[in-house]
């Protein structure tokens, strides 16, 4: 009888405020994480506004390619900023307690962003494929007007197709404990602490990223068999050599994201005994991504390199004149 009214009593209250734990294990000196953490964010802000501002004024950057670095880099930044924010004012103001509404934003957010990401790799590596397989019918190919459907298309995506994870979220009733063991709202982390069966949100979010992760991955790996299939039947070993390293900044981001997704998909379903391995890595995958396409782009790419000089030195010379 008491074990029965205990349930009751437990089933009508409802939390009405989530806390932000941090790193489990870690919690008496995980502040000192809060200095490399906002440096990576500085640094990823600045850099992928430096990218934004080269592509913007210099007339040689001006196409598809750079187009769709120009999206990654605003992807990534609102990927980016959804996180730390939060993270470094649970480091430095002591600032845990997270509003119901305002956690279901945040992954909400967190899902689209990535998504986003996903689906802008997919089309560099599309874009790269028309450019190597079929280089003189790239013109009329990817057009301005492809560019701006693409991004369309995969904003609409991610955005529409990831509003049931935060509504399926919020539909679990939360009873009893309020404190998750993470720096930010991730789905499974907050569906965890649900009194209720959270098996629909599981089985939804494994089928999300099958339909999106999965497919953008699979359409990647598609087309740069095909471009390693072109470019094997080259005559030219420098042609080879060219055409493969005009896709090796690609390939070298998207080893990093996916591998990393993989990794921690995995320690999910494994549920490992060390919790602080998969809740680093989630927020590193969030940071260090952001961070490594300027700097990737920047030293892999010559076009980029050779942009940032002529606006840089372009800078150097009106202040010059100026004083």
């Amino acid at each position: 009888m008491s074990a029965s009214l205990k349930d009751s009593n437990s089933s009508k209250f409802q939390v009405s405020e989530f806390i932000l734990m941090g790193f489990p294990g870690i919690h008496s000196w995980q502040h000192w994480l809060s200095f490399p953490l906002a440096i990576l964010y500085l640094s990823a802000i600045g850099a992928n506004i430096l990218i934004l501002i080269t592509i913007c004024q210099d007339p040689a950057l001006q196409q598809p390619m750079y187009y769709f670095l120009g999206i990654l880099s605003v992807v990534d930044m609102g990927l980016a900023t959804t996180i730390m924010l939060k993270i470094l004012a649970i480091f430095w103001f002591d600032a845990k307690v997270i509003s119901l509404p305002e956690c279901f934003a945040q992954i909400y957010a967190i899902h689209c962003f990535v998504g986003m990401e996903s689906g802008i790799f997919l089309c560099m590596a599309f874009d790269r494929y028309v450019a190597i397989c079929h280089p003189l019918r790239y013109p009329s190919i990817v057009t301005n007007a492809l560019i701006l459907k693409a991004t369309v298309f995969m904003v609409l995506r991610n955005g529409l197709f990831v509003i049931p994870v935060p509504v399926l979220a919020a539909q679990r009733n939360y009873c009893s404990r309020n404190e998750i063991e993470h720096c930010l709202c991730s789905n499974l982390g907050v569906t965890s602490l649900a009194c209720d069966d959270r098996r629909p949100n599981s089985i939804f979010q494994l089928i999300l990223a099958w339909l999106i992760m999965g497919s953008d991955l699979g359409l990647i790996i598609l087309s740069y068999a095909l471009i390693l299939r072109s470019v094997l039947r080259l005559n030219s070993a420098e042609a080879a050599s060219k055409a493969l390293s005009t896709c090796s900044s690609h390939l070298i981001l998207i080893l990093f994201f996916y591998t990393i997704v993989v990794v921690i998909s995995v320690m999910h379903l494994a549920e490992p005994k060390a919790p602080l391995i998969p809740v680093l890595l989630n927020v590193l995958h969030s940071i260090i991504p952001p961070s490594l396409n300027p700097i990737v782009y920047a030293l892999r790419t010559k076009e980029l390199r050779a942009g940032f000089q002529r606006n840089f030195c372009l800078r150097l010379e009106k202040n010059t004149s100026l004083q």
